[in-house]
């Protein structure tokens, strides 16, 4: 049997959104640092880039699965 549907509280909310705030510049963060070390691995110069790269758009899928989570939240409601 499904919980009732209640709506969240506003300090939940922007405990959600800001860890949204952190979780984007770090995911970044570690896809760099990652990219770095690999490159220092390996020799190379260009897989700082392509972690990077992964690092913001991992970022965004989560900024984006949240937004959907909360507007799906918002119409069941």
């Amino acid at each position: 049997m499904p919980a009732p549907n209640r709506k969240k509280s506003p300090w939940v909310l922007v405990g959600e959104y800001t860890s949204l705030g952190i979780m984007l510049p770090a995911t970044t963060l570690v896809g760099y640092g990652m990219g770095y070390l690999l490159d220092r691995f390996f020799g190379t110069t260009f897989l700082r880039i392509v972690f990077l790269v992964l690092g913001i758009a991992g970022g965004f899928l989560q900024v984006i699965r949240q937004v959907q989570k909360d507007t799906q939240d918002r119409d069941d409601g």
